[in-house]
């Protein structure tokens, strides 16, 4: 302990003598404050919020708070500029309108686009309406979720037992479809795992990310996908080896869709009632269920028959070519030389031609002959380069040893 001699020096006089000042000018500032408070007290900004419900424009919103129609055209023209922002969303979008005072017109318009993006528009003195597009930081989390399947389950009714989120179930069905035939692939007794993102703002969970990794024990072997970006910035998902995982085509067009009748060389017609060949895959649907695209290609063929009905043709490359039939109707836009993106609505599912029932037939014709959708060996988009796919192996060891340790403890996550 020092002593009182050295305590009480002038230095720490000094500075005891500032320290009281301080207080003391604080303390004089709080009753200066609190004298002032007359009734005069300082009055926050009015704020109002509106959602945009059916029917509403950007237009109306805006007349109704005030504004003429030359400072409605102002603002739509700095929201489309400046923030690509051209229509509302009913029962989505919420806009607010922030004033001085009740009394006042607005000088601030706040707009919430998405949970991760705010627009604010301010105008300034000049009468100018300037944007400012703010990002929300998002707290990411990779989350690890295990499954099997049960007597009589589906896929997505295991996943949904393992707590995976219906969004994420639809876009690993996407990713896995184009490895395997959930009709003939999935059984009683297999495991799936997938990890995927939960995003987070102020430790509130806003909504679902990416998938980063789906494994699934299938009855022709171990599937497995990573998602991984490459050093062009371009993200694709790839095989335990670096091999892409996304064919180009896809076996099953319609997610979910049970087979009835499968692809055969000597099937009995159920119309015509003699044998012939199959050249096809049938999946069961109610009519007017969207058809989408197995890959990406230039649609050849669109028409009737009396066999196919309403048909869709569509070229892929110089070797693969798809037809889609019995279609109810075709999708709007969708003619002989258009071009369609993979996934893209070319019809929907009918009963038109020789059919039974609403369904869709399904082939896959290579170098000119029909083969099997199912068993047919499908090229990958893309594979990985040397340098890349040293990078990939290398992520895909650190993402492995993570995913060991979530899958010991279940409640755990990886932060991103």
């Amino acid at each position: 302990m020092k002593k009182s001699k050295n305590i009480l020096n002038m230095r720490n006089v000094s500075r005891f003598v500032l320290f009281l000042a301080i207080v003391l000018v604080i303390i004089a500032g709080v009753v200066l404050l609190r004298g002032n408070n007359d009734g005069t007290e300082t009055v926050d900004e009015h704020k109002s919020v509106v959602t945009v419900a059916s029917g509403d424009t950007l237009s109306s919103l805006l007349l109704n708070q005030g504004f003429t129609n030359a400072d409605v055209l102002k603002i739509a023209g700095v929201l489309k500029s400046d923030a690509d922002i051209t229509s509302l969303r009913a029962d989505n979008d919420k806009i607010e309108f922030v004033r001085p005072d009740s009394d006042s017109p607005v000088s601030k318009i706040v707009i919430i686009p998405s949970p991760w993006r705010r627009i604010e528009l301010t105008c300034g003195d000049s009468g100018q309406w300037n944007c400012e597009n703010i990002e929300i930081e998002r707290d990411t989390r990779a989350v690890y979720r295990t499954g099997e399947i049960l007597d009589g389950d589906s896929f997505y009714l295991a996943g949904s037992r393992a707590g995976i989120p219906d969004g994420i179930l639809a876009e690993v069905y996407d990713l896995l479809a184009f490895e395997m035939d959930f009709e003939r692939d999935v059984r009683a007794g297999q495991h799936f795992s997938v990890l995927y993102e939960e995003n987070f703002s102020n430790g509130k969970k806003v909504d679902n990310g990416r998938v980063l990794a789906v494994q699934f024990a299938a009855l022709r072997g171990n599937v497995q996908m990573y998602r991984f970006r490459k050093s062009d910035g371009k993200t694709g998902y790839y095989d335990e080896n670096g091999n892409g995982a996304i064919k180009s085509l896809k076996r099953t067009p319609i997610n979910n869709a049970k087979i009835t009748s499968s692809f055969s060389r000597s099937r009995k017609h159920p119309v015509l009632g003699y044998t012939r060949a199959h050249k096809g895959v049938d999946f069961r649907a109610s009519t007017g269920t969207p058809i989408p695209a197995a890959g990406a290609g230039r649609v050849v063929a669109r028409g009737y028959n009396s066999g196919h009905g309403n048909y869709v043709k569509i070229r892929h490359n110089s070797s693969f070519e798809t037809l889609y039939a019995h279609m109810s109707r075709f999708a709007k836009g969708v003619v002989v030389g258009t071009n369609v993106k993979q996934g893209q609505t070319i019809g929907y599912v009918g009963s038109t031609g020789l059919s039974t029932g609403p369904h869709l037939h399904y082939e896959i014709i290579k170098d000119g002959k029909h083969v099997n959708p199912m068993t047919v060996k499908l090229p990958a988009i893309s594979n990985l380069g040397r340098a890349d796919k040293e990078k990939f192996l290398e992520y895909k060891r650190v993402l492995d040893a993570g995913i060991e340790q979530l899958a010991k403890h279940p409640d755990w996550f990886i932060q991103m």
